[in-house]
């Protein structure tokens, strides 16, 4: 019988007593073995009675003595056989679970199907030995270890079976009491678990799943191109401090605070949280605090107009203000931006659809000459000629100026701005006509004390304008004439032609060329737009001291002026950091590689649409962006490559440095 109940392998359903008596850890074959011990100690006691007394018979059940003697020792012997069988009971689980371990640890790297079978005496049984008989045929002397299955043993015998749907049971995570259904999963020592836990518990195992998961390789492409054109470049082993930072980012929802960090960091963690889309109103709290003088915030998309209010009581000293993206900003923030932050002097605002024409001519009066510093751009519908007009006659301390994307804005804002006596930085791009006496008026009146004049998209502006320019601006540093198709090369080269303002830093011509569908070159007799000529005169005039040029789409710019001013063997620009020569169809090879000589402090090069431009190596500390055939695996950075292999003093082979001779 033993052999039986213990070689029969089969399973089959179960009925609602077997399942209540595995739930409440009753075992059929322990009662049978207690009823049967019972009865031998009754049988024994009986004969013992029976040889004391002689032939009497065994005494009646009925005598009070004898059937409470056998009562206590049934019930102490009960007591001492369910311990005993808690102890086999955890003894056995602990000797499964060890077996269960050391059967998945020595299995191979595939697991060997079992046999299964679907239905009543379909399908075979497949062992690890070989084929084996039908499951269905009683194996009464079935005491081979061939099918001993530790999964089975710890699955079947010492696993408490689930309760059933409605009813009732306690989470093995929160001990609250909740009704059993089909959707509840186990927890981590295998009780159920309640909807709420069971919802967390999905939740971290996806995180460690998507965390376990290799990261496609188009993904970290894509990243890394992303983090060029962010111009983040890293060479070798990233820094302790970008590692904090990318840290924190990607687990800013367990962030509380972020310390005494120095306010540097906290712009720039804010960019961060800016570029994944991640500044909320959860997270807003963590660039807040009340000895900060800065609240740079470049994109405020998700903020809600309490959370500006927030903003202003939480920083009531601020003076610098940088909010990009302030599209639920209204009246009510703005005049509570004026009765707290008493001390604020630079206002950057991007896209502040919500603030009235009238709290506009509110914040200038207000702030009056405490303003030093205004940006404003993307306004549709506020902003108009007249609170410009307001701005000049009340905030006679502006410094810097930049009005952009401002709709309503035109020439009568351009005549007022021209009245600043301390104007010093300006940026201009409108989207109303503004007439080239106005410009010109305004160089006139302003130009001797400007540093920065940029107008884009001017195209009313011709050559009196960069004449006026020539004439009376003696203290530019930085230059900008973009998106211009009137201006002619002819006027670019009498700008740059014995003027007498220092060198400029910064220069910014792109888009200057004729628009004509018909005649994609334009005029060959007079180009339009930054040509060869004009080029050739900017970098004699500002070469030595440029840090910034960009001379994009100037497609007039022919091969002879580029060879001449990067090619030659006596080119060298020692501050130059960013060019951009997109879309400057002459550029070839042999001018990039002239670009990295020339240009030792280079730190980004930008060619889209230099279809001439063919696998080049990029120096180590340079970016190059556009390329598709440049070659990024070997890099230079003890001397340039010339073409030829000469004069190459070593290669960096995947963050290794590698001697080469020459």
């Amino acid at each position: 019988m033993s052999g039986r109940r213990n070689g029969n392998r089969i399973r089959g359903p179960q009925s609602a007593l077997t399942d209540f008596l595995a739930a409440n850890n009753i075992s059929a074959a322990q009662i049978r073995d207690d009823h049967e011990r019972r009865q031998r100690e009754a049988r024994n006691n009986g004969e013992g009675s029976s040889t004391a007394a002689g032939a009497e018979a065994t005494p009646a059940i009925g005598e009070d003595g004898a059937d409470e003697d056998v009562v206590e020792r049934d019930e102490e012997e009960e007591e001492r056989v369910r311990v005993e069988s808690k102890k086999r009971k955890r003894k056995g689980e602990v000797e499964a679970l060890e077996k269960i371990k050391k059967a998945k640890a020595g299995k191979g790297k595939g697991k060997e199907e079992k046999g299964k079978w679907k239905g009543k005496g379909k399908g075979k049984a497949q062992g690890k030995k070989g084929k084996k008989g039908d499951p269905d045929e009683d194996d009464d002397d079935g005491d081979s270890d061939d099918d001993f299955d530790p999964d089975d043993l710890g699955r079947d015998m010492y696993k408490k079976s689930r309760p059933l749907p409605g009813q009732f049971e306690h989470c093995e995570i929160c001990s609250k009491r909740f009704t059993v259904t089909p959707y509840n999963i186990e927890g981590p020592d295998g009780g159920l678990v309640c909807t709420p836990c069971g919802k967390e518990l999905k939740k971290d195992v996806k995180a460690e799943k998507k965390s376990a998961a290799k990261q496609p390789q188009g993904r970290k492409r894509r990243k890394l191109e992303s983090d060029r054109l962010d111009g983040l470049v890293n060479r070798g082993a990233k820094s302790l401090q970008q590692m904090c930072i990318e840290t924190v980012a990607k687990h800013h929802d367990d962030v509380e605070e972020l310390g005494d960090m120095p306010a540097p960091l906290v712009e720039r963690l804010s960019q961060i949280f800016s570029k994944q889309r991640v500044l909320k109103p959860k997270t807003l709290p963590l660039f807040l605090r009340p000895d900060l003088q800065s609240v740079v915030l470049h994109d405020a998309a998700y903020l809600e107009a309490d959370d500006y209010k927030q903003i202003f009581a939480v920083v009531p000293n601020v003076q610098k203000l940088v909010l990009g993206n302030t599209c639920q900003m209204k009246d009510e923030a703005m005049e509570y931006m004026l009765e707290r932050c008493l001390k604020l002097k630079h206002v950057q605002l991007y896209a502040s659809n919500l603030v009235s024409t009238e709290m506009w001519e509110k914040f200038f009066t207000v702030m009056g000459g405490r303003l030093e510093s205004l940006a404003l751009k993307w306004l549709d519908n506020a902003l108009e000629d007249e609170s410009v007009e307001i701005m000049a006659r009340e905030c006679r301390n502006v410094r810097r100026l930049k009005f952009k994307l401002c709709r309503r804005l035109g020439e009568r804002a351009v005549v007022a701005i021209a009245t600043l006596p301390k104007l010093q930085h300006l940026s201009l791009q409108l989207s109303r006509d503004v007439s080239n006496e106005a410009l010109i008026s305004l160089v006139e009146q302003r130009g001797p004390k400007l540093l920065t004049l940029s107008l884009e998209k001017f195209l009313d502006a011709d050559e009196t304008l960069l004449s006026a320019i020539h004439d009376h601006c003696r203290s530019l540093q930085k230059l900008r004439v973009s998106e211009n198709d009137t201006v002619t090369d002819a006027a670019f080269t009498s700008l740059f032609t014995a003027w007498p303002n220092p060198p400029l830093v910064f220069a910014d011509f792109n888009a200057t060329r004729d628009i004509d569908n018909n005649n994609s070159d334009g005029p060959l007799e007079d180009p339009i737009g930054l040509g060869s000529a004009g080029f050739t005169a900017l970098m004699a005039h500002s070469g030595q001291a440029l840090k910034h040029l960009d001379i994009s789409s100037c497609r007039h710019i022919d091969i002879v002026a580029l060879s001449e001013a990067f090619c030659s063997p006596d080119a060298v620009y020692p501050a130059l950091e960013y060019i951009n020569v997109s879309f400057c169809s002459r550029v070839d090879t042999e001018v990039v590689e002239g670009i990295f000589k020339a240009c030792p402090a280079l730190k980004k090069l930008v060619a889209f649409g230099c279809f001439d431009v063919g696998a080049v190596r990029v120096p180590g500390s340079v970016v190059l962006i556009g390329v598709p055939r440049a070659r990024e695996g070997i890099e230079q950075f003890g001397g340039y490559f010339d073409g030829g292999g000469e004069g190459m003093q070593g290669l960096e082979i995947g963050g290794m440095a590698v001697e080469v001779s020459a």
